[in-house]
């Protein structure tokens, strides 16, 4: 349920508003970040107002969680009580899901509940691998150290994003634009070609009777006009499940530019959970069956699960590497010598640590440099678009010299 929690300060008259998605009003009072020098005011949201709220309202974000663990890691080096800790977070993030996320774990840790299976219940924001890091820290007094480098991981992972999400924005403006010129020639220029051609009777071209067939579906049914817009939106609203199925990923693996991007991001994530595992006194095959539960690509799934059954069956780390190598490209045996140089100095979180931020690094300059590595694809695309208007608007005109001398 949404909350409403109008809050004015008593010295200054200065007003806000915060949604918290919670179920109390003391809940909400604690989501808002309610100081002891304002009042507030809480409502419901329920109804179409909710609905509208949820929809406009900031979802959470990578930008959240940055706020959320550096400010709990900053909290914790300073011996500030748990449940005070997260109270002091709910003023730094933004969304009312992680607002309505620290009243409901404070509110729990208050009732008396260990923070890691307070934090387990919100599946939804944490993953199992952050889980079973916060349940390490809990163990071996290391939670400050473990909110930090949580915290400092998703930090690189969200400026990555950006720069990639900035990106895409020049492509998928001009394909945008593209679709929008065929609409409108199609209400516009092909009808008055349409009626022409058809009393000359003559034959044409197929992109031209492709886009006049299109153009007389959209005369009749305007409304078709839209199911490219709102094809566009479905396609990036659902991006995170398409991106999740396995064709779908084998397939980016096999494009020229975009399989070594997809690499480096799964194994950064991948690598940089393992060093976080073992770092945090995680047992070797538990820390891989967690890394393979939590990587997004299936075949970095499939390499940690074989490389824990390889451990299992008594092989050593390097072995493992070594035998499935092939899962990971081109780096494989790279990965495999580091991974060998672990085993000979002791030093595999360090090594592990500096894959994770050479990935990491290398993707930094392909998000730098994504508007050049897309631009000759964005104008292929364009070209090919264009030039099929072109060829279906004046190819039947050269041939109506003919058409004109049969009649």
């Amino acid at each position: 349920m949404l909350k409403k929690v109008s809050l004015t300060n008593i010295h200054t008259g200065q007003k806000s508003v915060q949604i918290v998605d919670t179920g109390t009003n003391d809940k909400a009072l604690v989501g808002a970040g309610k100081t002891p020098v304002e009042t507030a005011e809480i409502s419901d949201v329920t109804g179409l107002d909710e609905t509208i709220q949820r929809l406009t309202s900031k979802g959470q974000n990578m930008d959240d969680r940055v706020a959320f663990f550096n400010g709990l890691a900053k909290c914790f080096e300073r011996n500030i009580p748990i449940i005070k800790s997260f109270q002091l977070q709910a003023n730094r993030v933004k969304s009312p899901k992680f607002r309505g996320m620290i009243a409901d774990i404070a509110d729990d840790l208050a009732k008396g509940e260990k923070m890691s299976d307070a934090m387990a219940k919100k599946v939804d924001l944490f993953p199992s691998d952050v889980i079973a890091l916060i349940r390490a820290g809990e163990e071996s007094g290391r939670l400050p150290e473990i909110f930090r480098r949580v915290g400092n991981s998703q930090k690189k992972t969200s400026r990555i994003l950006k720069k990639l999400k900035a990106g895409m924005i020049y492509p998928c403006i001009v394909v945008c634009l593209g679709i929008g010129v065929i609409i409108t020639m199609s209400f516009t220029l092909v009808p008055a070609m349409s009626k022409l051609y058809t009393q000359l009777g003559s034959e044409l071209p197929f992109a031209t009777t492709a886009m006049m067939n299109i153009s007389d579906l959209m005369m009749k049914q305007p409304w078709v006009a839209a199911i490219p817009a709102v094809l566009i939106y479905l396609f990036f609203k659902n991006w995170g499940k398409i991106s999740m199925i396995p064709a779908v990923q084998t397939l980016f693996l096999k494009l020229p530019v975009v399989s070594g991007i997809v690499r480096k991001s799964a194994a950064a994530v991948s690598f940089r959970t393992l060093s976080l595992l073992i770092e945090a006194n995680v047992r070797l095959t538990v820390a891989l069956e967690i890394t393979s539960d939590t990587t997004w690509h299936h075949h970095y799934k499939i390499f940690f699960t074989n490389i824990k059954n390889h451990i299992l069956a008594g092989l050593t780390l390097p072995d493992a590497f070594l035998i499935e190598s092939h899962w990971l490209g081109n780096d494989g045996r790279l990965i495999c010598g580091l991974m060998e140089v672990a085993a000979e100095t002791g030093s595999g979180t360090e090594l592990l640590n500096e894959i994770a931020e050479d990935y990491e690094d290398e993707l930094d300059t392909a998000a730098n440099q994504i508007d050049k590595i897309i631009e000759p694809v964005t104008i292929v695309l364009l070209g090919s678009m264009v030039g099929m208007l072109v060829y279906a608007i004046y190819a039947p005109v050269f041939s109506l010299g003919d058409a004109l001398l049969k009649k």
